[in-house]
């Protein structure tokens, strides 16, 4: 126990040290700044060319969505996530070690070059995504927590990352085991997550751009906003991918039928929910039956 308590104490003293770093070290991969000036290109494309006219270029939320943003990007890992993770993944090498699986990786994919390594990610990823992201639909109790979500009344580039921060132990557990298997570590997530953010920024934003083609590859905001939609054809839910569509084409989730700009957003007991408080959206699933 030693070992771990030192792994939970280095970790968490160094994700300060180097959030701290990330505030006062500007540079081209410092992603708390590309966080923030992706925000800043969507809020300006938000306000020149907005899909919805009508709705207020500060909406409904938008600040209670920014401070989710950083929230669950930062300080939910300052709070000790990271330690926590970098414990579980020790405990889970040292288990293989335990049982004379040392070396688990069915291949690795630092053999194929640079770009292939970063699209191989981000494929893999998005497609583990999928299928975590039906789950939180499926699993009553995942619900609960991914209401967090759907609570968005007024849609717009900040609502991307309004998650509850149980999402980010489901996401980051379930896609783990399958990554590690070929290799992939902590360092090659970075552009994959700034890729991920300005596609995820994009499908939730109040703008109408149209893909074409592409449409059946990427995920767009007139695709993603039937996602949030009040009623749909399917309990479970519709176009589930998150920066890719293909895998809504594919598995049969896809679903726009029209031009969904005035369509109410939300889930049939929204007037239980706690819409405008993150505390009492924080402590939700554990005390909805005290509503």
């Amino acid at each position: 126990m030693g070992k771990y308590s030192e792994i939970f104490i280095s970790t968490f003293k160094g994700y300060a040290s180097y959030l701290w770093g990330l505030v006062i070290n500007p540079s081209w991969t410092n992603y708390f700044y590309w966080l923030i000036g992706i925000s800043l290109f969507f809020f300006l494309w938000e306000i020149v060319f907005p899909w919805r006219k009508n709705q207020k270029v500060l909406r409904k939320d938008f600040f209670l969505d920014s401070f989710y943003m950083f929230f669950n990007f930062f300080i939910f890992s300052l709070l000790g996530f990271q330690a926590v993770a970098t414990i579980s993944a020790e405990v889970f090498k040292d288990t293989l070690a335990f049982i004379g699986l040392e070396n688990f990786q069915f291949f690795t994919v630092e053999s194929l070059p640079d770009w292939a390594q970063l699209l191989t990610l981000f494929i893999l990823r998005d497609f583990i995504h999928y299928f975590v992201h039906r789950l939180l639909h499926r699993v009553e109790w995942l619900w609960q927590f991914h209401k967090v979500h759907h609570s968005v009344e007024e849609m717009g580039f900040a609502a991307h990352l309004r998650f509850h921060w149980v999402e980010n132990i489901v996401y980051r557990t379930l896609e783990y085991i399958p990554l590690s298997l070929i290799g992939f570590g902590v360092d090659d997530f970075f552009i994959v997550y700034t890729i991920g953010t300005v596609i995820g920024h994009f499908n939730h934003s109040n703008i109408k751009l149209n893909l074409g083609i592409l449409k059946y590859i990427f995920n767009s905001p007139q695709m993603h906003i039937w996602h949030h939609a009040h009623k749909i054809p399917n309990k479970h839910g519709v176009n589930f991918g998150l920066s890719l569509s293909i895998w809504d084409y594919l598995f049969g989730t896809d679903h726009i039928p029209k031009d969904g700009g005035s369509e109410k957003l939300g889930f049939e007991d929204m007037n239980k929910f706690p819409i405008s408080s993150f505390w009492k959206q924080f402590v939700y699933p554990w005390f909805r039956s005290k509503e």
